[in-house]
């Protein structure tokens, strides 16, 4: 007669189990590995997606070091005398629209918008506002008109100096030297370069 070994038998049981129970512990950790990684992944895309938010001024050199070109010439009777105050409309960046400027000079010249691929990469610059007459390479004293290529010899931003652009709009006018407060975080933009006429108004 066949005789059954019973403790053999139940060991055999509860190391199956055993065995059961840590396979099913393991899929449930790696599907949780995997829902989290999915998590992750949706985080760091938005990181990334605030970083390239951030980047689109953050390479913007909103401060200056006064200096101006050679050949500028301070405006004969600008509209916002240099030491008085004016509120800013322009929004080239977050947090510039709505401060109040501290005229820090006052030129009269040509300003262009321009548009130009950085020489660091990345994709092309439209409509870049501005560049006056006096930061481009090589030119004679007439305006430029639309269409024209030039050099730029300034840093306004990233990638800027030296680059070949494409001019978009010429305007004969005052361009400002300004100071101001970003209202986003209250940082301090000292001669930031360059605010239009057009864009300033009075202080009520």
């Amino acid at each position: 007669m066949l005789r059954i070994n019973t403790k053999g038998l139940m060991l055999f049981v509860l190391l199956t189990s055993l065995l059961l129970l840590l396979g099913a512990c393991a899929n449930a950790n790696e599907e949780k590995n995997e829902s989290t990684g999915n998590n992750n992944t949706e985080e760091n895309q938005d990181n990334m997606d605030e970083d390239m938010e951030d980047m689109d001024h953050g390479n913007m050199d909103m401060s200056g070091s006064g200096e101006v070109p050679e050949g500028l010439k301070e405006a004969a009777s600008p509209a916002y005398k240099v030491g008085s105050k004016a509120i800013i409309e322009s929004d080239h960046m977050p947090g510039m629209k709505g401060s109040e400027a501290t005229i820090v000079g006052a030129f009269d010249t040509t300003v262009y918008t321009v548009s130009y691929t950085p020489t660091t990469g990345g994709e092309r610059v439209e409509d870049h506002k501005w560049v006056i007459h006096e930061e481009l390479e090589g030119v004679r004293e007439e305006a430029l008109k639309p269409g024209a290529e030039v050099t730029i010899n300034a840093e306004h931003m990233e990638g800027m100096d030296g680059v070949t652009a494409e001019i978009d709009s010429a305007e004969q006018t005052t361009v400002y030297m300004v100071d101001f407060t970003l209202t986003t975080n209250g940082e301090e933009v000292k001669n930031h370069k360059w605010v239009t006429e057009d864009e300033l108004s009075p202080v009520e």
